[in-house]
């Protein structure tokens, strides 16, 4: 059926097609329905919405989302027919069922979702099945490749190419902002591309994005790394396994990670940047998404063993993670603490500790720095205020102000300080609780909003000094935080003596 596209003003991240109900019944469509749109020698697909309020008959509404693959005209005239069901509909009931996928079922399966003509439904039966039944290594890797090779591959001069990647888990987790200039400094290549917070409060691009732009195209950062050898972006604003932004939005509204899908998203955009060398953090301990070292162990070796089918030389740190790194969680508060480290040279232990001992591991795996010598040159790089100088380059770069101060940036005002009810030592901090207070506040969308520590584990607190203090950028946000922090108990204080047991 020929129609005059209407480009509406609508964007929801999905691709939504809107037509009036006469014509859908005389094209026998319904809602939800696939539909393929025709226009010229492209073939787009689309989800029906029913909508007699905005468009009349003969026309049909595009959301904004189409515009991201096709320059669609205002009255452009079209074709749409039904689509039907596609063929990987039925291979993901075959994982539901806890089937192995063949190589073509699972390229079928992603090539569908780059495509759109899986819906937001299906893309969440899949994902809910890698979250059930698992994935082999096989599966893993033939995901990985084909969640690459559906997208664009970016070929830099500069080598050799070195990546970090943290599985996240644990808040505050501001440690790429440091490992990043530290490595650059030291002469070597590292193109950082990273996702945007799926279940934390801030993911490494959430960070940076307060002080620099994010969003660069392939050419942008090919330029950027050849000049200065590194840069901190958004994965999601390229085309670099496009499938897996798509599958992240479903992960992030069921709040899951499947393992399988963990390894293919991660080593998938390394595989795309064409990383040679690609050190992976795993942070351990209560509350993150590994908690215990036979897991950790586990897992780093399925990372070994990815990295050996795809070509790409994979170390493990396996790293502290029993409570927030640093004192910050949220986007704002986290890159005011990573700025005032670079310029100090000196921050919060547990993130100085780990940024330095991360960088010094890809200086040996590249080659600048003698084996075990890693750490105390990464060190040196901070404190001598090299590292500092290749962020203002980043920053620069990618379009930020390099001289920007960590009182320039904004955090939310809107505030609430908990206290201690009582004098003892910190024995816990819990990640989850304070993950959740942080989100309630509105972080990582509200940049301003999360959580400052005022204490970590170990320290010896008095009666009525602050614990933490939320931020939030709106005062409804600001109690629903509070009410959460109410019901939970995100910092636990007690004596040296935690129980006494008479003669029976």
């Amino acid at each position: 059926m020929r129609m005059k596209t209407k480009l509406l003003d609508v964007h929801s991240s999905r691709f939504l097609v809107f037509i009036n109900e006469k014509d859908a019944r005389e094209t026998k469509l319904h809602p939800n329905d696939l539909v393929k749109i025709e226009t010229g020698k492209k073939t787009l697909y689309g989800e029906v919405v029913i909508d007699n309020a905005n468009i009349q008959p003969g026309e049909i509404g595009l959301s904004k989302d189409f515009l991201t693959v096709h320059n669609f005209s205002q009255g452009e005239i079209i074709n749409i027919v039904p689509a039907g069901t596609p063929e990987s509909v039925r291979y993901i009931k075959k994982k539901m069922y806890g089937a192995k996928l063949k190589k073509v079922e699972i390229e079928s399966i992603i090539k569908d979702i780059v495509d759109r003509k899986l819906r937001d439904i299906e893309i969440s039966a899949f994902v809910t099945a890698l979250e059930i039944n698992g994935l082999d290594m096989d599966e893993i890797a033939t995901l990985t490749v084909a969640m690459a090779e559906t997208g664009d591959m970016l070929d830099i001069d500069r080598k050799p190419i070195m990546d970090v990647h943290s599985i996240g888990g644990v808040p505050g987790n501001k440690t790429n902002m440091l490992v990043v200039p530290i490595v650059a400094a030291a002469g070597l290549t590292i193109p950082k591309t990273s996702s945007r917070a799926i279940t934390s409060a801030a993911g490494t691009a959430d960070v940076m994005e307060v002080l620099a732009d994010v969003s660069l195209s392939l050419e942008e950062i090919k330029r950027i790394v050849e000049k200065i050898g590194a840069c901190i972006v958004w994965g999601g604003a390229l085309n670099l396994a496009p499938a897996d932004d798509i599958t992240i939005h479903a992960e992030r509204v069921l709040s899951i990670d499947p393992r399988g899908l963990m390894l293919a998203s991660i080593m998938s955009k390394k595989y795309a940047m064409g990383s040679q060398y690609v050190l992976i953090d795993i942070p351990m301990g209560k509350g993150v998404k590994v908690e215990n070292v036979e897991e950790a162990r586990s897992l780093a070796r399925d990372f070994i063993e990815l990295g050996k089918r795809l070509g790409q030389y994979v170390e493990v740190a396996i790293t502290y993670g029993g409570q927030p790194v640093g004192h910050s969680v949220g986007p704002a508060l986290e890159a005011k603490e990573a700025l005032e480290t670079l310029i100090s040279g000196k921050g919060p232990g547990s993130l100085v500790e780990k940024a330095t001992g991360l960088a010094g591991i890809l200086l040996e795996m590249g080659g600048v720095a003698p084996a075990g010598m890693g750490k105390k040159m990464a060190r040196e790089i901070l404190e001598s205020g090299k590292a500092y100088e290749k962020m203002k380059e980043i920053i620069a770069e990618q379009g930020g102000d390099p001289n920007i101060k960590p009182e320039d940036i904004q955090i939310g005002d809107k505030t609430f300080t908990f206290a201690a009810e009582t004098g003892g030592y910190v024995t816990q901090i819990d990640n989850k609780a304070i993950t959740t207070i942080a989100r309630q506040a509105g972080a990582p969308e509200d940049k301003g909003a999360g959580v400052y520590l005022h204490v970590k584990v170990g320290e010896k607190v008095k009666e009525g000094q602050p614990l933490f203090t939320i931020h939030a950028e709106s005062e409804v946000r600001l109690e629903q935080a509070i009410i959460a922090a109410r019901r939970s108990e995100p910092i636990r204080i007690e004596g040296m003596v935690l129980q006494r047991i008479g003669n029976i």
